[in-house]
C-alpha cells in the first residue's frame, strides 16, 4: 500500500508535512450486526470496524472494506459450533465527529457440559486485518495480519488522546482455560509503531530487519492531549539514551503476517537496520493493555483520535 493509499481523500493534511492515515480521524465506521448463536441468548452484537459507513447483517467472516488499513480487536469466533462475538473498541461521539474508545473488559459465554470460558480481551486497533472466524484462544497473534505495505519515513506519529486508568494494581490474565492468574504489575496503554524491511525465503518464512522503532506508555489519567507527538528513532536504538525495556528489542513480541502462499507465518526480525534503508512494512498498534494477549485490568480506557504520520 503507497502513501497515497494512507491519506485521507483529497490527499488532505493538517499542516505542512503533516498526513493523516486513512480513515484516522475515527469519523467513519463498519456497524457489524451478527446474531450470536441461541444457545449462548441468540442476542445481536454490533461488532464494529474503522472503515465506511455502512452496516452489514450477519455472520459473515468480516475484511476490510473501502480501502481502510485498519484491524481491531472486535471480532466474530465460532468455536465448536458456537458463533459469540467480542467488542471492546467502539466509536464514540467528540465534537462533530467520532474517535474510538479502546476498553480492556471480561468477555465471558457458557454452555452447559459444552463450554465455559472467561477471555480478558484489550481493546486495540491496528494497522493490518484479523483472520476470521476466530476458532479459539490459542496463538491469538497468529489470527492477525500485522502491518501493511509501506516504504516512506516519517519522523513522528502524531494522534489526539485521553487515558483512564484501572483502579488495580495488578493485572489478571484468563485465557478461557483454567482458572484467573495474578500478574504483578499495573497495566498500561501502549502505542507502538515499527517500521520493518521484510522478505520470503523459498519455504515461505518470512524475515525482517527492524528499521524505525516508536513505543509509548501511558500510566496517569488525562483529559485529552490533541496533535501529541512522538519521534521515531531509526537504526540500531539499543544504544540511545532513551531507549528502555518499554521499546520492545527485536522478536520481544513474534507478529505474524501472510506469506506469498497466503499462509499466516511468524515475522522474524533477525537484526536492526540501518537509518538509511528504505522500509518494506509499517506496523502501528493502539492497546488498552500493554502486556499481551489476556492480560491486562478491566476498565483500563483508551481513546484515539486523528492519527497521522509527520514528515
Amino acid at each position: 500500500m503507497t502513501l497515497a493509499l494512507l491519506l485521507c481523500s483529497g490527499m488532505a493534511f493538517a499542516q505542512p508535512g503533516v498526513y493523516m492515515i486513512n480513515y484516522g480521524d475515527m469519523d467513519h465506521w463498519v456497524d457489524r450486526q451478527v446474531k450470536e448463536s441461541g444457545i449462548i441468548g441468540g442476542e445481536t452484537k454490533h461488532v464494529w470496524a474503522i472503515g465506511p459507513t455502512m452496516t452489514i447483517e450477519g455472520d459473515e467472516a468480516y475484511t476490510n472494506k473501502g480501502g481502510s488499513p485498519w484491524g481491531s480487536s472486535n471480532v466474530m469466533a465460532k468455536v465448536v459450533g458456537i458463533t459469540k462475538t467480542n467488542t471492546s473498541v467502539f466509536p464514540e461521539k467528540r465534537g462533530d465527529g467520532y474517535c474510538a474508545r479502546l476498553e480492556t473488559r471480561m468477555e465471558k459465554v457458557k454452555v452447559l457440559g459444552l463450554i465455559n470460558m472467561e477471555v480478558l480481551a484489550a481493546g486495540s486497533i491496528f494497522l493490518g486485518n484479523v483472520h476470521e472466524p476466530i476458532k479459539g484462544t490459542k496463538n491469538p497473534q497468529k489470527m492477525l495480519n500485522s502491518g501493511i505495505p509501506f516504504t516512506k519515513k516519517p519522523r513522528a506519529v502524531m494522534f489526539d488522546y485521553k487515558v483512564q486508568m484501572s483502579p488495580r494494581l495488578n493485572r489478571i490474565k484468563s485465557t478461557g482455560f483454567g482458572g484467573k492468574e495474578e500478574i504483578a504489575g499495573r497495566d498500561l496503554h501502549e502505542v507502538n509503531l515499527f517500521l520493518q524491511r521484510r522478505w520470503e525465503d523459498a519455504n515461505g518464512n518470512l524475515f525482517a530487519e527492524r528499521i524505525g522503532t516508536m513505543v509509548v506508555r501511558f500510566s496517569k489519567d488525562c483529559d485529552w492531549q490533541n496533535n501529541a507527538e512522538f519521534t521515531i528513532l531509526y537504526g540500531d536504538i539499543t544504544e540511545d539514551p532513551s531507549y528502555d525495556e518499554s521499546m520492545m528489542g527485536l522478536n520481544s513480541t513474534v507478529r505474524y503476517g501472510v506469506n506469498s502462499e497466503g499462509e499466516s507465518v511468524p515475522i522474524q526480525e533477525v537484526g536492526w537496520g540501518d537509518p538509511d534503508d528504505t522500509p518494506t512494512h509499517l506496523q502501528l498498534q493502539f492497546t488498552a493493555s500493554h502486556g499481551g494477549a489476556y492480560i491486562g485490568s478491566p476498565g483500563n480506557i483508551l481513546w484515539i483520535d486523528n492519527v497521522k504520520l509527520v514528515y
